[in-house]
């Protein structure tokens, strides 16, 4: 299917103002082929100047039950839903958080299912799969979404992808098309892994290599738009090729690398958070003791979409564009 073929002409993105919806805006405002409205949705919408030639800006929030009206207003035959907490703020909360992550969701497809949508595009995360010792030394998409409960974020994915189970046996007229990125990065990225790579130095715990997988943002947007213009559907793992321990980038970024005792930074972390002096608790251990990682192949395979950059070749445009030389 082309662009020629693709019955889609319309697509609206929700969490359109966030880091992967603006580039996504961006690539679309660009090259829009065939697509007669695109909508760029958030709680808020951005300032004339910032809005960009051809795109439809629409204020809307994720749960709001008027949100099936505006799907049918602009006619919208895929939905790209990106809205989600995916690092909170220090005066979020769970509650707050699965009422963006989850009902905000399950609004989204009760909406798409009412207005006749025909597709949707999902950003899930490889964090879906849980932190566990006993994941698999390379997830594929086969394996089970375990999630974590201590984890806000990799437990409201799990029971997304739940609730999109349930729907594809349900409403099979909505087509789904998931994503489960790696650890997302670019040159402009800001988030609590990278805020690791601003300190002085690399802290990690002994007996974990910590691998990271890394998805560039622009496969991130470019596979997006292979689903919007392609077609496709099922569920991907989104990661470039190779893998990076902890003490590898510490190394490529040129600053020391100390791994410390598990039960040392827990009770760190314990302290830490009872005191206020961070939001991280001791169950952030996991976060990096049981990384998971993610193989590609169905993506490549299947999709039908490689990556651009390899795990080595994103970190390394990342340290370009903060100026760091590879010692």
């Amino acid at each position: 299917m082309n662009a020629q073929t693709t019955p889609y002409r319309s697509v609206l993105i929700t969490g359109a103002g966030g880091y992967i919806g603006r580039q996504l805006v961006a690539a679309l405002a660009t090259d829009r082929r065939d697509l007669s409205t695109i909508v760029a949705s958030d709680l808020q919408a951005p300032p004339s100047e910032k809005r960009r030639s051809g795109i439809d800006y629409l204020a809307a929030d994720i749960c709001s039950s008027e949100l099936a009206a505006a799907f049918k207003k602009y006619k919208i035959d895929v939905v790209v839903h990106l809205a989600a907490l995916v690092t909170p703020g220090r005066k979020s909360n769970r509650e707050l958080e699965y009422k963006v992550d989850v009902v905000g969701t399950e609004n989204v497809l009760k909406a798409c299912v009412a207005a006749g949508v025909k597709k949707i595009i999902y950003t899930s995360s490889g964090a879906a799969y849980g932190y566990h010792a006993d994941n698999p030394a390379w997830l594929e998409e086969h394996h089970p979404v375990r999630g974590n409960d201590e984890f806000a974020y990799a437990c409201h994915k799990r029971l997304v992808e739940e609730m999109l189970a349930r729907y594809r046996e349900s409403h099979p007229e909505l087509v789904q098309l998931i994503f489960r990125p790696g650890f997302i990065l670019g040159a402009t990225t800001r988030n609590q892994i990278t805020n690791l790579f601003e300190q002085k130095r690399i802290v990690g715990l002994k007996g974990a290599d910590s691998p990271f997988v890394i998805i560039w943002d622009q496969d991130v947007v470019g596979a997006i738009l292979k689903g919007i213009f392609d077609g496709g559907s099922g569920i991907y793992n989104l990661a470039g090729d190779g893998i990076l321990t902890l003490s590898e980038m510490a190394r490529l970024i040129g600053k020391p690398y100390i791994a410390l005792p598990v039960g040392l930074v827990k009770a760190a972390l314990w302290a830490g958070k009872r005191l206020g002096l961070t939001q991280y608790g001791p169950e952030q251990v996991g976060f990096l003791r049981y990384r998971p990682v993610l193989a590609n192949r169905r993506l490549k395979e299947v999709f039908g979409y490689t990556p651009r950059k390899t795990t080595r070749q994103v970190f390394d445009h990342y340290l370009e564009s903060r100026g760091h030389a590879d010692p």
